[in-house]
């Protein structure tokens, strides 16, 4: 008990050195300056281009088929290289943030996108279609590590949640202008529209201050203190460090395995499927997204993470499996007048419930749970988590809605209601703690289990 108190002190006084210029962030009567909005707003011009990387290939899949002449397993491909190139610039988000900053990150992250957009832009065949994907792709994983990162260091903690939601309320609005207008604008046009917010990012940066941690941190001797700490109580600090990785890595499995990315990138494949006007419901889907994503900033600071993930993942299982059933419905057709509209608002049930939860909240709470020591590495492992599986489910999905349309979305309510017990028992709260009463909180619940074994 004295080695693992001793840890915990070293480990305090690190932090403490590290945020000794960044207390006033971490005041309950923090002012929200105007830098602090303006930050924020900057940063997440690029979630708006990763909304529209989401929803692009439901816009855009007839047209692209038929110009390049693409095959089904070509598109999926295309579709899956997004995630791909995520993962891969995921790898590298960690250390780019801490040895760049997460301003220069960003900056690095905008001119992947923009080649990216452009190449898709502007593609003869389909090797430039990937290839512009994948640099896209990239891009688009090394902004979402930083972009909550970088909100989660520079927001009071009585708002960090509401400000951390604006990186999915930007996200929703990328998905919202595809829905919107893919019916009627051109697929390459969409594709330099989906370059346009990182080009305003690229500028925008330059009138926005760098991280106060990420500067605490340089110039210290911080690698040498952190290593001490893990010579010292190595038991401890492993067995903290790993569950606090598993939560975040846990997150990230049911954000992706629950269908989320496979619904917003195929949403005009299943109105097709299910009868429904295609372009009724994209318009439908444009209008929704933006709305609903504000109801998870007004009440993620009020309810918690807790309640609103619990809600999510419990609203998200009932909608998947309301879908199975129309579909079953059809197949025997029982009701078919009915599966069309039934199915639409069972999507709509479905993507508000993500939205409220398990769309932000995963990379709000990974922003706040990680310790400065293993922030980088633990961050990147949780991105790479994130968009591998994502890849996988992209990928996936059009083989399996052939193989079955309703037994697919009973495998996504089935993952989304066994979500419910991770998150009630491993997932912790942290609304309206600081970034180091998170730390004390985690240590404490450690130590505890240490002493009950």
């Amino acid at each position: 008990m004295h080695v693992l108190m001793t840890v915990v002190e070293e480990e305090r006084s690190i932090e403490e050195e590290l945020l000794q210029h960044d207390d006033l962030n971490d005041d309950s009567g923090c002012r929200i300056t105007a830098c602090v909005v303006l930050s924020t707003l900057v940063s997440v011009c690029g979630s708006f281009s990763f909304g529209v990387a989401m929803a692009y290939t439901s816009a855009a899949e007839i047209e692209i088929m038929k110009d390049l002449g693409l095959s089904i397993s070509q598109f999926s491909a295309f579709a899956s290289f997004n995630t791909l190139g995520s993962a891969i610039g995921a790898l590298f988000s960690g250390k780019m943030a801490i040895l760049l900053g997460r301003r220069r990150t960003l900056w690095v992250s905008d001119i992947f996108c923009i080649i990216g957009w452009f190449s898709i832009a502007f593609a003869k065949d389909v090797m430039w279609l990937d290839l512009g994907r994948i640099s896209s792709g990239i891009g688009l994983g090394l902004i979402s590590y930083v972009v909550p990162v970088y909100i989660a260091e520079i927001s009071p903690k009585h708002v960090r949640g509401t400000f951390n939601f604006s990186n999915q309320l930007l996200q929703s609005s990328g998905t919202a202008m595809v829905y919107f207008t893919g019916s009627f604008i051109n697929w390459r046009t969409l594709a330099l529209l989906g370059a346009l917010p990182c080009i305003i990012q690229v500028i925008g940066l330059f009138f926005v201050p760098e991280s106060p941690r990420w500067l605490a941190k340089v110039g210290t001797e911080t690698e040498l203190k952190n290593s001490l700490v893990r010579l010292r109580g190595r038991g401890a600090n492993i067995s903290r460090e790993a569950l606090e990785i598993q939560v975040g890595i846990g997150l990230m499995l049911v954000q992706q395995f629950s269908g989320s990315a496979a619904v917003i990138s195929y949403a005009s494949t299943i109105f097709r499927k299910s009868g429904f006007p295609v372009a009724v419901g994209s318009t439908v889907l444009g209008l929704y997204m933006v709305p609903k994503s504000m109801i998870g900033v007004i009440l993620v600071d009020k309810w918690g993470r807790r309640p609103l993930l619990l809600t999510s993942a419990a609203g998200m299982s009932i909608s998947s499996i309301l879908i199975g059933i129309a579909f079953t419905l059809q197949k025997m057709q029982l009701l078919p007048e009915m599966t069309p509209t039934f199915t639409l608002l069972c999507i709509l049930l479905y993507i508000g419930s993500f939205a409220i939860g398990l769309g932000g909240l995963p990379w709000i709470i990974m922003s706040e749970i990680f310790p400065i020591n293993i922030k980088v590495t633990a961050g990147s492992i949780v991105t790479l988590v994130s968009f591998s599986s994502s890849s996988i489910v992209n990928y996936t999905f059009n083989f399996l809605f052939e193989w079955s349309t309703q037994g697919t979305f009973y495998i996504f309510g089935g993952i989304a209601g066994a979500a419910l017990l991770f998150l009630w028992f491993i997932v912790p709260e942290t609304k309206g703690l600081s970034l180091e009463e998170i730390q004390a909180k985690l240590i404490y619940h450690q130590s505890v289990e240490i002493n009950q074994t």
